[in-house]
C-alpha cells in the first residue's frame, strides 16, 4: 500500500517538478545502450519486514557467484536498533565477502550502463513525503526499457516490480541518489574511473580480503597499466601474501611509471631490504627521501634503518 500510494503521489507531482535526469534521458537516449535490457537469472530473495537490506546483499552476492541468502546475510548488516541497514553496513558485508563494493556516480546513466554490461544494482529509496519519517528501502535493479522509460525491479514481494525513470528519480533523492555494485574481484564496471576503483579495491584490501584485492589490482592494472594506485596497490597485498618477489616487481613498475613518487621509492626499498639486497635499498631509499612532500620523513626513517642494518 505504501508502494502504490507513493506511486500515485510521483505520478500525480511529476508535472509539477523537475526531474533534470529523467528530462535529459527523454531528451536524448544515451549513446551505446541496448533500447532494453533485463538480467533474468539475477535470484530474487523476497523482502520481508525490515530486511531489505540483506535481502538486496543476497541478490547482488548470488548474481556475482557467492552464495548467499537472506539468512545468511542478516547478521552481517542488520542493525536492531535501527530496524535496518546503513550504507555502510552494506559496502563492509559485500567487501567482508571477497566481492568489491563499487558505488557508481549518482545517474541514472550509469544506471542503465551498469544494467547494460550484466550488473544488477541496489538502490536506496525514500517512500516517504515526511523527512521527519523515513521510509527507507533497498531494491534491486535488474533491467530497463529504454522506449517505456522503466526500470526492472526486485522489491519486496515482487519479483518483477516495474518502476519508471521517474519514479526512481524521485524518490532517490533523499539518499543523494546512492547505489552500490557487488562485483567479483576480476571484473570491472562499465563506468569506473580509475580512482574510484582503486579506491574500492583498496577498501577490500583494508576489509581483510589480500588475495581478492591482488586479483581486482591486476584488473584495474590490465584497463589502466601506469596506474599508481594500482602498482601500489598490488605490491602491497604481494607483501600481504608474502611473495617478495613479486612485490619488488610491482613497486618497481610504479618508480618506473612514477619517478618522483615517494610511496613506490619508500616501498621498494623497503622490500629489497626484506630480500637482503641492501645497496639497491639504500639506493632506492635515498631517492625516496629525496622527494619533497608527506612522505619525506618515513622515507628518511626507511633509508636509516637501511643504513643501520647494513
Amino acid at each position: 500500500m505504501t508502494r502504490i500510494a507513493a506511486l500515485g503521489a510521483a505520478l500525480g507531482l511529476a508535472g509539477c517538478m523537475s526531474l533534470p535526469q529523467t528530462e535529459a534521458l527523454m531528451a536524448a537516449r544515451p549513446a551505446g545502450l541496448a533500447p532494453r535490457v533485463e538480467l533474468e537469472e539475477v535470484p530474487y530473495h523476497r523482502q520481508d519486514d525490515f530486511l531489505c537490506g540483506p535481502a538486496a546483499l543476497a541478490m547482488v552476492f548470488n548474481a556475482a557467484g557467492v552464495p548467499a541468502d537472506v539468512a545468511s546475510v542478516t547478521p552481517l548488516v542488520y542493525l536492531p536498533g535501527r530496524q535496518g541497514s546503513l550504507q555502510a553496513e552494506m559496502l563492509g558485508a559485500t567487501r567482508r565477502s571477497g566481492l568489491v563494493a563499487y558505488t557508481p556516480a549518482p545517474r541514472l546513466e550509469d544506471l542503465l550502463r551498469e544494467l547494460a554490461a550484466g550488473t544488477p544494482v541496489v538502490v536506496l529509496v525514500n517512500f516517504s513525503f515526511m523527512r521527519a519519517l523515513p521510509v527507507w528501502h533497498y531494491a534491486v535493479l535488474v533491467g530497463y526499457d529504454l522506449e517505456r522509460r522503466e526500470f526492472v525491479v526486485r522489491s519486496a514481494g515482487r519479483r518483477r516490480d516495474l518502476w519508471s525513470f521517474a519514479f526512481l528519480e524521485f524518490f532517490w533523492q533523499d539518499g543523494e541518489h546512492w547505489s552500490m555494485l557487488a562485483l567479483p574481484p576480476g571484473r570491472i564496471p562499465a563506468t569506473a574511473t580509475e580512482a574510484g576503483y582503486a579506491a574500492a579495491v583498496a577498501a577490500l584490501e583494508q576489509a581483510g580480503r589480500p588475495r581478492e584485492a591482488r586479483e581486482a589490482y591486476r584488473a584495474l592494472l590490465a584497463r589502466w597499466p601506469a596506474s599508481e594506485l594500482g602498482l601500489l596497490g598490488l605490491g602491497n597485498t604481494e607483501y600481504a601474501l608474502k611473495d617478495l618477489a613479486a612485490a619488488e616487481r610491482a613497486f618497481r613498475r610504479a618508480s618506473d611509471a612514477h619517478p618522483a613518487s615517494a610511496a613506490a621509492l619508500n616501498n621498494l626499498a623497503h622490500v629489497l631490504a626484506a630480500l637482503g639486497r641492501y645497496e639497491e635499498a639504500e639506493a632506492a631509499a635515498r631517492r625516496a627521501a629525496a622527494q619533497a612532500g608527506p612522505l619525506q620523513a618515513q622515507a628518511r626513517r626507511t633509508l636509516e634503518e637501511i643504513l643501520r642494518r647494513r
